[in-house]
């Protein structure tokens, strides 16, 4: 697979995901769970980032990702 698309069609998605531990663990469990189910991912935009809290402390970290990858 090449580094860029020169040519084609590039579909994005958003997904969000979920992480008691920090933003960037959420934002890399979104990537690695659509992997699961969408090959090709050649990029990552990190769109928000949120947090549940509880008792005064974050208790989950939610980051909002659009996922690019090539339509075949």
């Amino acid at each position: 697979m090449a580094d860029y698309i020169s040519s084609g069609a590039v579909k994005v998605i958003e997904v969000i995901g979920i992480s008691t531990e920090s933003w960037e663990d959420a934002a890399d469990k979104a990537v690695a769970k659509a992997s699961e189910s969408v090959k090709g991912i050649t990029g990552v935009e990190v769109v928000a980032q949120t947090a549940r809290v509880k008792d005064g402390k974050i208790s989950q970290y939610h980051s909002t990702v659009k996922l690019a990858f090539i339509v075949s």
